[in-house]
């Protein structure tokens, strides 16, 4: 706008003083001063053609802004095969190999972000990670955040050693019974008051990793998990354990977001659906799985 007042204005000064000399004739004035505005109206409606033809170009490659020009992901980093720490001492998982091909296509620096489970909502708050990306439970947190999902479905189980006379949910009564902190195993668990209260006990631990080793040790006798985590860690790691067929709960995956983070949140949906759509998603979750199990739809 303001080079096209410029030019505008440069062209009245020449009309100007082309009449102050004198001239004889009105009409070279007139045409003189029409070209050189002409000349800038183009101009004008050159760079404005040249802005929107970016601003497509930028909208087309999927690009997307963020304060810091990083997609940082908070996840918490005991929680195979979602994320966690890899044997090379690199942080992996499902939803991080996700999570880096959708920064990769935004333009974005990927950071993936371990953090606290149970302060997750302190790091989202303060800015300090994006969202939470590592197998989050929706239920019951529909209205905390703003969604991308749920791209994947999960059940909250109970895993025993191989050996346990514990066979269903009715055996647990009395037993030690461990869980994590803040998790949906957790919120499952309250919400059946009555199974929790056939307990001898049940203890909050800060990550499955440390259940799963007690219940190795016999300093429990069940632990109460994500489907998906334990079939990964007992496959993965061989460990002489079984998941009883009794379920707690279904639940499924979604990727949390600030509430009102909406533009970030649309452009991480469309960005997964092309990726879907073309068969990235398919290929990672294939070689984590052996099979499709993404659902967003």
């Amino acid at each position: 706008m303001k080079k096209t007042l410029a030019m505008m204005t440069a062209a009245m000064m020449v009309a100007g003083a082309l009449a102050g000399c004198g001239s004889s004739s009105s009409t070279p004035v007139a045409t003189t001063a029409e070209a050189t505005t002409a000349a800038a109206t183009e101009a004008a409606t050159t760079e404005v053609a040249t802005t929107e033809a970016g601003d497509t170009a930028a909208a087309a490659e999927g690009t997307v802004k963020t304060p810091s020009g990083k997609f940082t992901v908070g996840f918490d980093q005991e929680f195979p095969p979602m994320g966690f720490v890899g044997d090379d001492g690199q942080f992996t998982g499902f939803d991080l190999d996700l999570a880096k091909e959708v920064a990769s296509r935004l333009g974005l620096e990927f950071v993936p972000q371990p953090i606290n489970w149970d302060a997750k909502d302190m790091e989202l708050d303060s800015g300090n990670i994006d969202c939470i990306w590592n197998g989050f439970t929706m239920q019951g947190r529909e209205d905390a955040y703003t969604w991308v999902g749920p791209y994947m479905a999960n059940n909250q189980v109970f895993v025993v050693t191989a050996d346990s006379d514990i066979a269903s949910k009715a055996d647990l009564a009395g037993k030690a019974v461990e869980v994590q902190k803040d998790s949906s195993g957790l919120a499952a668990l309250q919400g059946d008051a009555e199974l929790s209260a056939s307990f001898g006990s049940m203890t909050e631990v800060a990550d499955y990793n440390t259940a799963l080793m007690d219940l190795e040790s016999g300093a429990c006798d069940a632990v109460c998990m994500d489907s998906i985590v334990a079939g990964y860690q007992i496959k993965s790691s061989g460990k002489d354990m079984k998941i009883l067929d009794d379920t707690l709960s279904a639940e499924e995956y979604g990727i949390g977001f600030k509430k009102g983070e909406d533009e970030l949140a649309k452009a991480v949906y469309d960005t997964l659906m092309a990726m879907k759509d073309d068969g990235t998603v398919a290929k990672i979750s294939n070689d984590w799985f052996g099979s499709d199990v993404f659902t967003l739809k």
